[in-house]
């Protein structure tokens, strides 16, 4: 159903994970949630134990290179007339990259002096598991979390907020509405192409998700992408990854770069 794909290695961590599943639910064991599952008839707890399973380590900037790539992209299109941008951030975990590709976008037009309120841009922002979604949409962080971004920037893209979830002897910062603006969260199983976006993209973010993907799952995704990225346009991944044991028409452009 996900796609995730987790080998033996994995048994001590899935065990752990799933066990915060059986504490929620009140259950004894395994073989109990196993059932429990078979049985629910609404189908929402396989989306807890997606949530649960899938791991959602992220952070502001992750990867520095790919936002540095992605403005001289979007300055070299700019200034050849393009006007309208699309991107997607394939696996978003908790928003930290498409937030992060949003406050790129921003620092480049402010480099070209160009108001981005008068440019047609969108990013699109997937996950599967819907809990991170949410903390996407409400775009709320600790100061640990923002520790990455310089004073000048947290003050042009953050304000200071309350949590109701935390303990609030912490500071959090939530994403100011210029960067929720140009953002679409929503949700989607990255293993079950064909997706229900038209297109084109001018750079698509699938990084440090395709680890946890068999063969023929990376496959048909990096086939989809193909498909939704636009002529001479990029496909990022994670700096561990690469498209080796993959077909694609993809060319290299550097480790973890390709390009349509």
């Amino acid at each position: 159903m996900s796609g995730i794909h987790l080998n033996e290695s994995k048994e001590t961590l899935l065990n752990a994970r799933i066990r915060k599943r059986l504490n929620v639910l009140k259950l004894d064991n395994y073989e109990d949630y196993l059932e429990y599952l078979l049985k629910e008839n609404k189908g929402e707890e396989i989306h807890y134990l997606i949530d649960v399973v899938s791991t959602n380590v992220t952070s502001f900037f992750r990867g520095g290179d790919h936002f540095d790539f992605l403005s001289d992209a979007v300055m070299k299109w700019y200034n050849e007339g393009q006007r309208r941008f699309r991107f997607w951030s394939a696996a978003s975990s908790t928003g930290e990259e498409p937030h992060s590709i949003a406050i790129s976008l921003f620092e480049t037009f402010k480099k070209l002096n160009t108001d981005i309120k008068s440019l047609d841009i969108k990013i699109l922002a997937t996950d599967i598991a819907y809990s991170t979604i949410i903390k996407c949409k409400d775009g709320i962080y600790s100061e640990k979390k923002i520790d990455t971004i310089s004073p000048a920037m947290r003050n042009e893209y953050f304000d200071s907020c309350f949590n109701s979830d935390k303990d609030n002897s912490n500071k959090f910062y939530c994403v100011k509405d210029k960067l929720k603006d140009i953002i679409v969260f929503t949700w989607l199983n990255l293993s079950n192409p064909p997706f229900p976006m038209k297109g084109p993209f001018d750079i698509v973010f699938c990084r440090n998700v395709m680890i946890y993907f068999d063969n023929k799952v990376r496959q048909n995704l990096v086939n989809e992408i193909y498909r939704l990225v636009k002529p001479c346009g990029y496909l990022f991944v994670g700096h561990s990854e690469s498209l080796l044991n993959v077909e694609n028409s993809f060319s290299t452009v550097r480790p973890s770069i390709f390009i349509k």
